[in-house]
């Protein structure tokens, strides 16, 4: 089970590596390939592409990293801390190699964007890169390797989707699944390295997401996520008859699937998200009463500094609104970044004061980290001491640990409908699921399976799971 806690992206990066990876491969006639994914939601769907890609192709896969013939990282750019996570998973393949040297060692996604051909002449035992945009290009960059030392394709399309590929669901629980509906990104956000590493943001065509989540419906999953880096921009024009679908048109369509079919979408820009998104959620009980609002910081310079082009007051209008059309029920989590250039600590105590404001459900916080070729490298100095950004950050977090806590002790004594996930991570004799707002519960079992609805009665709460007892209403 994964709890719902209120983590800082330095905690995230120290859990284990999320593996991705299964022997689902009939075919395995070109080798077996060995994955793993790092970073975003979205890298984790990309690597479910990049498998369905490769087993059409005669790969096999494997979960037995000693027994690959091709070991692929999918990997994450965001910060530093998530590039030198790679380097010390290389380090540790050398041995591996050293054994096998027909082992293919791969970089896939935004570090592999990002630092293209210096991976191969930094890192000696990676043998291909490929980014984000490149994946159809796989198959043929593992031949090229079979008479070439190396091999890369960090090209960046402006029309890729895979919206043709059926992705291969190897680390769902068969109950939730990932839709990517858009790639890329046009926000220039100054310290962020998105719009470089995966492109211009071009959104997929309404009917292949249509029949991905009705797919997946009649497999007997029962929720879909769908992914973008701003889902809000999401805008579809069908050349054919001219119609124009936007994001609320899309979620009003994915809906209408099935009302057992519950959506939620990740992520919300403050500057895109309507009230037309909102009031389509409050007209579908089925899709989850849950967003996720990176607001980055609570002061305007910083926020402009940021290129973020909104304000303070501007997201709290979005706050209110989804308050008015949504009720306080609606689970709202953020992003927020501790220490970016120049920041003082009246800008800082205005982070905490909008955090005051809006009492947010959750939170993903992390002190500012540099990446080389985004504006604010180029523009900004980098000025603010690491004990000043840790000690904020420690500020940011214990806020939002105390308003988790405040949010979930709200919920005692309430009934929620919750999607059964599986079995509790520490107790094989109790279930766990989300309720609609995005709050993990966990209850004793009793005649439930795996995909079913259940109505579960909150007695108690820590800062990031509800505990409850299934009821009969």
């Amino acid at each position: 089970m994964q709890e719902l806690k209120t983590l800082s992206k330095e905690e995230l990066e120290g859990l284990d590596v999320p593996k991705i990876s299964t022997n689902l491969g009939n075919d395995q006639s070109k080798g077996k390939v060995y994955i793993e994914s790092y970073g975003c939601q979205m890298n984790f769907a990309d690597s479910e592409v990049v498998t369905s890609i490769l087993m059409n192709h005669g790969y096999g896969t494997t979960d037995n990293i000693k027994e690959a013939d091709t070991i692929l990282l999918n990997t994450c750019a965001i910060r530093e801390n998530a590039e030198t996570k790679i380097r010390h998973r290389l380090q540790g393949f050398r041995a591996l190699k050293s054994k096998n040297p027909l082992l293919n060692i791969g970089i896939l996604g935004c570090m592999a964007e990002r630092l293209k051909t210096k991976l191969i002449e930094e890192e000696k035992i990676v043998d291909l890169v490929a980014g984000p945009d490149a994946y159809r290009d796989l198959p043929n960059l593992l031949e090229q390797l079979t008479t070439e030392d190396k091999a890369i394709n960090v090209f960046l399309s402006r029309e890729e989707t895979y919206g043709d590929i059926e992705p291969v669901r190897l680390h769902s629980n068969g109950v939730t699944a990932f839709v990517s509906i858009m790639r890329g990104c046009d926000n220039m956000c100054t310290f962020c390295v998105v719009p470089y590493t995966r492109g211009r943001e071009r959104s997929r065509d309404v009917d292949s997401i249509l029949f991905e989540c009705e797919q997946l419906f009649n497999q007997g999953y029962r929720e879909v996520t769908l992914l973008g880096q701003n889902v809000d921009s999401y805008k579809y024009e069908d050349v054919s008859t001219g119609q124009i679908s936007s994001f609320a048109n899309l979620l009003e369509k994915v809906a209408l699937i099935h009302p057992n079919l519950r959506v939620r979408f990740s992520t919300s820009h403050p500057k895109d998200i309507t009230d037309d998104v909102l009031h389509t959620m409050a007209r579908f009980e089925n899709i989850c009463k849950n967003i996720h609002l990176p607001a980055q910081s609570g002061s305007n310079r910083i926020l402009d500094l940021m290129k973020r082009t909104y304000t303070r007051e501007w997201y709290i209008d979005r706050i209110n609104s989804i308050r008015s059309i949504l009720g306080d029920s609606c689970g709202i989590s953020h992003d927020m970044i501790a220490g970016f250039c120049t920041e003082t600590e009246e800008d800082h105590n205005e982070t905490l004061s909008l955090m005051e404001y809006v009492q947010y459900d959750f939170g993903y916080m992390f002190s500012y980290s540099e990446r080389p070729g985004t504006p604010a490298a180029k523009k900004y100095v980098d000025d603010i001491p690491e004990e000043v950004k840790k000690r904020r950050l420690a500020e940011i977090i214990e806020k939002q640990r105390f308003h988790s806590g405040i949010k979930n002790k709200q919920l005692i004594g309430s009934i929620q409908r919750v999607l059964v996930e599986g079995d509790s991570k520490k107790s094989s004799q109790h279930h766990y699921g989300k309720c609609d707002s995005g709050k993990v519960v966990v209850f004793p079992k009793q005649k439930e399976q795996k995909g079913d609805y259940v109505h579960v009665k909150i007695i108690q709460c820590t800062t990031g799971t509800l505990l409850g007892e299934i009821t009969n209403i």
